[in-house]
């Protein structure tokens, strides 16, 4: 694992940094997630140890450093991202984001598009979140109940759920990170990621696991020209659930339009 100063936030994050003689993708990880936890097993497989793959543990979560003094919106973590980049030579990348990475990496594709060779987004958040989504259920907390007591029994409900994995994740975050980037998604923002996504001007692939169809998406985001790749045998957790599955369309997203 490798670690970068973050002036903005005078803090380190951790990355780990896969080599590949081909063009590098950066995964963005989602909400109680981290790309030490969620990609070593996706970066790996066949299909993408050509390319250099870089995995970020976003600030407030994983291995990184957790400050209190950050704001955590999808904006501020977009925009330490374009010094992180720039820092360790990606001039032109893949940009991957699942879930609430989602909008993460479109906020950055939309302050440096010009560096984006392809977008490929897995389950991304595009709009501001709706009801039963997880990060709408921690925004309509209050800040102070969610700190003291509403973080702990997510962590606690997830394990009893069967959903271990995510715990494990979500318990190395600040429950601060947590809040501030939920309250973030819930308010969206203007342009929304989704019409960021419309404009960007390179191919672009969405993904979406087997499991989480239907989803009326799949038709909307086709008609406007984004392949849909996806990933048999998993839902929304396809890089525990799939991750050969995963890498494979990841792979066929960027063989599609290469330029």
């Amino acid at each position: 694992m490798k670690e970068y100063f973050v002036k903005k936030a005078n803090c380190i994050i951790r990355y780990n940094d896969f080599p590949g003689k081909e063009i590098p993708i950066l995964f963005i990880h989602g909400l109680g997630c981290a790309g030490s936890f969620d990609y070593p097993q996706v970066a790996t497989q066949a299909a993408l140890q050509k390319h250099r793959c870089v995995l970020v543990d976003l600030l407030g979560c994983g291995y990184s450093d957790k400050p209190d003094d950050f704001n955590y919106t999808v904006k501020d973590h977009a925009e330490y991202l374009v010094e992180f980049v720039t820092s360790i030579g990606l001039e032109s990348f893949i940009l991957f984001g699942h879930s609430l990475g989602g909008a993460i990496a479109l906020s950055l594709a939309a302050i440096c598009p010009e560096r984006i060779k392809k977008v490929i987004l897995s389950e991304a958040n595009l709009d501001k979140s709706s009801n039963g989504s997880t990060s709408k259920y921690i925004a309509d907390y209050n800040m102070q109940e969610f700190l003291q007591n509403g973080f702990n029994k997510l962590v606690q409900e997830s394990h009893s759920s069967g959903n271990q994995m995510w715990a494990a994740s979500l318990a190395l975050w600040s429950p601060r990170a947590a809040y501030l980037l939920s309250k973030s998604a819930a308010k969206g923002e203007v342009p929304s990621w989704r019409e960021i996504l419309y404009l960007l001007d390179c191919p672009k692939t969405f993904i979406f696991g087997e499991n989480s169809l239907p989803d009326s998406d799949t038709q909307v985001l086709d008609a406007h020209g984004i392949n849909i790749e996806i990933v048999k045998n998993a839902g929304h957790s396809m890089a525990w659930e799939n991750p050969k599955g995963l890498a494979k369309a990841i792979e066929n997203g960027i063989q599609r339009n290469l330029a």
